[in-house]
């Protein structure tokens, strides 16, 4: 096997006899350093290397040291050259393209940061595509392989450009058009302050719900239903973008019941009921959402897809706050909420606690996760 860059060495031997600076002359001059990693420092590594291999050998004593030896290419290196250059002809290289790491990363950026990326990326391509061109104007006429390689090299160049051109035109464009985001609509809901308590009047919102039960950290119940409630959602946002109305992805939210409240202060994880929600827009119908599950579902092996509906709830009256640290910490605020804060304002439970998980907690530190504890709530009869 060789690599890349030996193979490019041994071609140009092969071509005829050569030394370390005609060969850095002809590299350059070819524009080989658009297409291979071959640095002139390298060249008399990759020549040694091929002599070793039996492959190279210099043709006579150097005039004046080193890099005068000019070397010539050996029965076997020509016959290795001409099966390495089939079988580079023949086989597709994958492309493995450093943006699209970065492009698989651009959802954590903010979108006009990634834009000014794009415009960046737009102007070196530009640069990059008028050296190349002007490096074959250079030396034209060129021979047939030489004027392919150009060629090759131009139309990944363009292709990078127009990829690069459509992306940006259509992140501008999806920044352009204001997409819905509950958090947003619903600021007030959706950033409560920490360490207190506050009333609040929630309307009626859709979700998309799982019904559960048992351990959240050791349930495989639950861990299927939030990866069946993400998986529609996206599914349903991206039908909807398609559409011309798009929506920013909810939190994931959970409702959490037992017989005995008391449970959620033990924290006897065992015993909780669940139903585990992402909000949709209010225009969301229960026909798409159906269609997301059937387009999820082909994507995906989604357990508890067949589980997952549309719901609306209306919560009314509610105390909020907002927690911050692990969720098994929250124990002495919910405590506080149960046993002093209703009391005080004589409220009482009307629904199930609702906890709205607003950081991920796989890339989240525990002590710096932000949870909203919501509580629905009625005002106690006043006694005669």
């Amino acid at each position: 096997m060789l690599t890349d860059g030996e193979l490019t060495v041994l071609g140009l031997l092969v071509e005829q006899p050569r030394h370390g600076y005609d060969l850095e002359r002809v590299i350059e001059e070819r524009g080989v350093r658009a297409w291979t990693a071959l640095g002139f420092s390298s060249i008399y590594y990759v020549l040694d290397k091929l002599a070793k291999r039996g492959l190279v050998e210099p043709t006579g004593a150097p005039r004046s040291g080193k890099s005068r030896v000019t070397f010539r290419a050996t029965d076997a290196g020509r016959d290795l050259c001409a099966a390495a250059t089939l079988d580079a002809l023949e086989t597709l290289t994958p492309v493995h393209a450093r943006v699209l790491i970065g492009m698989a990363n651009s959802a954590g950026v903010a979108e006009e940061r990634v834009a000014a990326g794009l415009h960046r990326r737009l102007d070196a391509v530009r640069e990059q595509l008028a050296e190349v061109r002007a490096t074959r104007s250079r030396q034209e006429p060129l021979p047939f392989a030489a004027s392919a390689i150009f060629d090759y090299g131009e139309a990944m160049l363009a292709a990078d450009l127009a990829w690069t051109r459509s992306t940006l035109e259509g992140l501008v464009q999806e920044v352009a058009v204001e997409k819905y985001d509950v958090k947003k609509v619903h600021k007030g809901l959706y950033s409560p302050p920490s360490g207190e308590f506050s009333v609040v009047e929630v309307p009626e919102f859709q979700y998309l719900a799982v019904d559960g039960r048992g351990d959240p950290n050791t349930s495989a119940e639950y861990a299927a239903a939030v990866e069946a409630l993400y998986g529609v959602a996206y599914t349903l946002k991206f039908a909807g973008k398609a559409r011309g109305r798009d929506f920013v992805v909810g939190p994931l939210e959970g409702l959490w019941r037992a017989d005995d409240p008391a449970v959620f202060l033990t924290r006897r994880k065992e015993a909780w009921e669940w139903t585990m929600m992402i909000s949709v827009p209010p225009w969301t119908t229960e026909d798409e959402v159906q269609a997301a599950k059937e387009v999820a579902g082909k994507k995906k092996d989604l357990a508890a897809l067949e589980d997952l509906r549309l719901r609306t709830l209306a919560e009314g009256l509610c105390v909020q706050t907002l927690h911050i640290g692990p969720y098994d910490d929250e124990t002495p605020t919910l405590d506080r909420l149960h046993n002093r804060f209703l009391p005080e304002n004589d409220l009482a439970f009307n629904g199930d606690h609702h906890e709205i998980y607003l950081s991920d907690p796989r890339r989240t530190a525990p002590e710096k996760l932000r949870t909203i504890l919501r509580q629905p709530v009625e005002r106690r009869t006043p006694r005669s």
